[in-house]
């Protein structure tokens, strides 16, 4: 049977080469005491970036980056950052290259970063507390819309 592919094309999609932690910080300042007000909620605020850059290889190392602080009365409970990373492979047509990096690898990388957040925390002697799913696609638009912004403004 002949193979009528050719042999020097690669397959669509998305190879993860290696995923780690970039960066990592987990703060309880006010730690031991603060554990007395841990019958009260806390007052949480999360944030999270992305961030793609293309290696001289021709892959890609994609970070999504998570911002957790927590206070109780106007005290803080915690504060924890954490850049996950990931190199990629990703062989798609061009215009789908910017969604497939900005939301799709976010929502892979995701799960990891709530597990390492969510045991970060239990380990430091806080509830365990989880990250909220996140809507990647709206805010891959709110930095599309930021980008038009910025680029409005100093034009």
């Amino acid at each position: 049977m002949e193979n009528n592919q050719d042999n020097n094309q690669q397959p669509a999609g998305i190879v993860i080469h290696s995923q780690y932690i970039k960066d990592m910080s987990l703060e309880i300042p006010l730690a031991p005491e603060i554990f007395k007000e841990m019958n009260k909620n806390p007052n949480i605020n999360v944030d999270m970036g992305m961030n793609s850059k293309k290696m001289e290889d021709g892959n890609y190392n994609v970070t999504l980056t998570a911002k957790m602080n927590a206070d109780i009365d106007g005290k803080t409970l915690f504060i924890v950052e954490l850049s996950y990373a990931a190199v990629v492979a990703v062989n798609v047509p061009q215009e789908h290259l910017e969604p497939v990096l900005y939301i799709e690898m976010p929502r892979l990388l995701f799960p990891f970063v709530r597990s390492i957040i969510a045991n970060s925390l239990s380990a430091a002697g806080l509830p365990p507390m989880l990250l909220n799913p996140v809507d990647f696609v709206a805010l891959y638009n709110a930095k599309k819309a930021k980008e038009a912004e910025d680029a409005k403004k100093s034009a």
